[in-house]
């Protein structure tokens, strides 16, 4: 609307601009003609007055009967009103005329005096001190007095008023028009917008979940045709979305069914598994070996129902905090506790920068010490034996903690997949820490659960870095990131320069990987077959309780 107004009133100043313009031109010319016929008719009546007059009068005397009587014609003829001065330039520069005193332009005296019939434009004083515009014309004659001149001074007082009265007009019918545009535009606008704004209001509420919302649909206009085409579409994305959630719920219900079914069938098999293992000194070596196994895959399966339950109870939206003040540096103390097993059997050094002051924040212990869990059990098993770095800071809003490893980083694209449930890059690589494949989905909905946010970012062959930040109260607002969030500088290894020192080649990893998978084929060998000969060596037992998400 603004836009509009601006451009109307710029329209009607120009307008008025050349209607002013083209109007004080023709005002001008035709004051001009009236000034050019009435000099000659003056040049005529001056030169056969000076000549009537005796040359025994003195010159201001012939002067002032040559003004009278132009003066006298002047006002008799009715043709135009002026003031007539009649003057002479003396060689030595004075000036004679008539009446005395009066002030002609020297620049115009002067083209005069080149013989030309010359205009100029100028003020001009009164006797009471007031002032007027007026159009002074002069012309050269010839008669017994040289140098004589006559000018012509013609108001333009009426022509003025004429403009004036003009401009008056034009600015008043510029204000009305510029006020019909405006109302003109903001009627058609509105008629274009308002459908506009109510679509958009409509759109906005049935994304907020009001399925049911329409436009009105009135004529058979363009707009009547877009609210049309407008509810069709929402009847179709309504279809949709209630068939998805449907689908959601179906499969939420499936999962939490599945999962507490599974408990009590799974709370037998434990029972006798438990009461097969206490007797495992009287087992043969081979079945010894299954009731080990049996177990082990029994503590992954009750983690997996443990972690299905948990998914499923943030997918229904029932999750809780069970809220209290804690210190993130004990909390990461818990975690750290949990899993330097899997650290040391693994050969991973783990570093840890830490404020030596309490880091202190309101939150459920028990969900952030399990997204620390996963986050080090994460960067353990995927270091490739390179050390990991765990980093907490803190600012008067938020605290942040991430945990780098240098491992086998992430390729782009994967840095939000790695939150999704079950997915593995590489589905050829193996856990060391028996992990559900839940535990960095999980870890995502506790964080988001807190107000805060889990994000990766990381280069293959390089590393990964996973960032956790929490406000200090659950939901509140935070302003700056504690610590960035950036792909991990390359490692170095310190003793690379050495031979002794040099870390194990990928080779020799993969072969040892290779060796755990064959340990694991021939103990489930020896479990089918009883006369299976057991010479390999004891897997070492891994912490079931650990939950591990998978990265690239």
């Amino acid at each position: 609307m603004g836009s509009i107004f601006i451009a109307s009133a710029v329209v009607m100043i120009l307008l008025a601009f050349v209607l002013v313009s083209f109007v004080t031109q023709n005002l001008i010319a035709s004051k001009l003609d009236i000034a050019n016929s009435e000099i000659d008719r003056a040049r005529v009546a001056v030169e056969g007055q000076v000549e009537a007059t005796g040359t025994t009068a003195t010159l201001q005397t012939r002067l002032n009967a040559a003004r009278a009587a132009l003066t006298n014609r002047s006002f008799g003829d009715g043709q135009a009103v002026y003031e007539a001065v009649i003057l002479v330039n003396n060689p030595d520069g004075s000036v004679v005329a008539s009446p005395e005193g009066y002030r002609i332009p020297e620049r115009l005296r002067s083209f005069v005096s080149q013989g030309q019939i010359s205009y100029q434009f100028a003020t001009i004083d009164r006797s009471d001190g007031s002032t007027y515009k007026a159009m002074i014309i002069g012309t050269p004659t010839e008669s017994d007095i040289p140098n004589l001149q006559v000018y012509l001074v013609m108001s333009m007082e009426s022509e003025e008023a004429t403009l004036a009265l003009l401009r008056g007009l034009f600015s008043g019918a510029a204000i009305v028009l510029v006020v019909l545009l405006v109302g003109i535009a903001w009627l058609l606008t509105q008629q274009v917008i308002t459908p506009v704004r109510s679509a958009s209001r409509i759109a906005e509420r049935f994304a907020n979940g009001h399925l049911r919302e329409r436009m009105v649909v009135d004529g058979e206009d363009e707009m009547a045709r877009l609210a049309m085409s407008f509810n069709t579409m929402a009847e179709s994305l309504s279809k949709q979305i209630r068939t998805l959630e449907e689908y959601g719920n179906l499969q939420r219900q499936f999962t939490s069914d599945v999962s507490h079914e599974l408990r009590t069938p799974l709370t037998t098999v434990r029972m006798a598994a438990d009461m097969i293992a206490d007797d495992a000194d009287n087992l043969a070596p081979p079945t010894r070996r299954a009731t080990e196994l049996m177990v082990r895959e029994l503590d992954r399966f009750e983690s997996l129902l443990a972690d299905l339950l948990e998914i499923s109870r943030h997918d229904a939206g029932v999750a809780d905090l069970a809220e209290s003040n804690l210190d993130l540096r004990t909390t990461i103390a818990a975690a750290w506790q949990q899993t330097e097993h899997l650290a040391e059997s693994l050969g991973v050094q783990v570093e840890f920068i830490k404020p030596d002051t309490p880091v202190t924040i309101v939150g459920d212990s028990r969900r952030i010490e399990r997204i620390l869990r996963n986050l080090l059990a994460n960067a353990i098993d995927h270091s490739e034996g390179k050390p990991v770095v765990v980093q907490l800071a803190e600012t008067s809003q938020a605290a942040a903690i991430t945990v780098v490893d240098h491992g086998v980083g992430l390729k782009p694209g994967q840095e939000e997949l790695v939150f999704n449930r079950f997915w593995r890059a590489d589905p050829s690589r193996v856990r060391h820490s028996g992990g559900t494949g839940l535990g960095l989905a999980i870890s995502h909905e506790d964080a988001r659960l807190h107000g805060g946010t889990l994000d990766a970012l990381g280069a293959e062959g390089v590393g990964t870095m996973f960032r956790l930040i929490l406000p200090k109260i659950p939901h509140g607002r935070y302003s700056v990131d504690p610590l960035p969030l950036e792909v991990p500088a390359p490692w170095v290894d310190p003793a690379s320069s050495s031979d002794e020192g040099a870390a194990p080649s990928d080779v020799d990893k993969q072969t040892e990987i290779g060796q755990e998978d064959l340990v694991d084929e021939a103990e489930l060998e020896a479990f089918y077959d009883p006369d299976f000969d057991d010479t390999s060596t004891p897997i070492e037992e891994r912490d079931p309780g650990t939950e591990e998400g998978t990265q690239a």
